[in-house]
């Protein structure tokens, strides 16, 4: 079998550097090209160190991209879809993972992005790529766009929950903890070291853009979901700890029930939840360079609250790992080829 020709576009971040390391490895695909405006001409190595000897490519400039199988947009939220038209004329198939037609309806981006969608017609021809929800919409998609890293680490947290209306659907509240790579690779005064080293910081209380999809695939609009984002001290990695408030009383062995049937099949979903010892609960450093979703509960005796413990790594599950996993699907390959790695202990 021939390999499917990818390329990436705007491969020079830490997203990008994962896909070229995911997708160089792949059984079935061959990357042809990987694209950044500021770095065309410099080796794809030189951005992504842990490279060097496994990728030999430089990156080209983005006017140069060849026409493929298969295009990765890696690309600063707002700019796939103002170019869109390009990269469809490049590419038959297309995996797009930014933002910008994650959301089914075009008032949406003018809630949480403040922007008029320019291409409101496409959005309902995007597959939101959580295979675990969409896997047989994926297996037929031309158009993927990956979920955002939040949004799947509580997504998948609640999902069983939601789907047979076991929780009040306005009382959800999600606080995700998340490290530094999140913020992508773009220097700030909040990403300096003496600034982010050590901190635990609330950066996003209210209004966080990974809240609309949460509330779209978990129900639409009956859906009420409190997110709330604080940076910490780690690099890579989403903490979401998700509290709902059961509509009746459940116990410890429904709820293992429910998640068993619910995720029991699934690669690269594991229920964590032990007796004993320092790792009873999800825990994303555990998770680093892997495309597991770890999730795990604990009832609340003294209410109806149920806490959700789900963890990641956000450049994986939460990114390119995730994207890999559709773009297996969409082509009809195992799942989890090329995302077998399972992660270190210690680290």
């Amino acid at each position: 079998m021939s390999r499917i020709r990818v390329a990436i576009v705007g491969g020079s971040g830490y997203v990008g550097g994962e896909l070229v390391r995911l997708l160089g490895q792949h059984a079935h695909a061959g990357i042809t090209q990987v694209s950044s405006e500021r770095f065309a001409g410099h080796p794809v190595a030189q951005l992504h160190p842990n490279l060097r000897r496994v990728c030999a490519l430089d990156f080209c400039a983005p006017r140069e991209l060849q026409p493929c199988d298969v295009l990765f947009l890696c690309l600063p939220h707002g700019r796939a879809m103002l170019e869109i038209d390009r990269y469809q004329a490049l590419a038959p198939r297309l995996v797009d993972l930014s933002a910008d037609f994650r959301l089914k309806r075009p008032e949406d981006y003018a809630l949480w992005y403040g922007v008029q969608h320019p291409r409101p017609e496409l959005l309902a021809r995007f597959v939101y790529g959580i295979p675990e929800l969409h896997r047989e919409e994926l297996r037929d998609a031309c158009l993927v766009s990956s979920a955002g890293c939040n949004a799947t680490a509580a997504i998948l947290a609640l999902h069983p929950l939601f789907k047979h209306r076991l929780v009040q659907p306005a009382a959800t509240v999600v606080e995700a903890k998340v490290g530094s790579s999140e913020g992508g690779n773009t220097v700030s005064d909040a990403s300096h070291h003496p600034e982010r080293s050590g901190c635990v910081r609330s950066y996003k209380p209210t209004g966080h853009r990974h809240a609309a999809e949460m509330i779209q695939e978990l129900g639409g609009d009956e859906v009420h979901i409190h997110f709330s984002a604080t940076a910490v001290e780690m690099v890579r990695g989403v903490l979401a700890t998700c509290h709902v408030f059961l509509e009746r009383g459940l116990e410890n062995k429904d709820v293992w029930q429910l998640y068993r049937r619910e995720y029991g099949a699934e690669p690269f979903i594991r229920i964590v939840k032990e007796r004993n010892g320092s790792h009873r609960y999800p825990e994303p450093k555990l998770l680093a360079g892997s495309n597991y979703c770890d999730i795990g509960f604990e009832l609340d005796p003294h209410s109806r609250r149920l806490v959700v413990i789900s963890a990641l790594d956000n450049l994986m599950k939460g990114a390119a790992g995730q994207a890999v996993q559709a773009f297996n699907i969409t082509h009809g390959f195992p799942e989890t080829t090329g995302l077998e790695f399972p992660g270190l202990h210690p680290v």
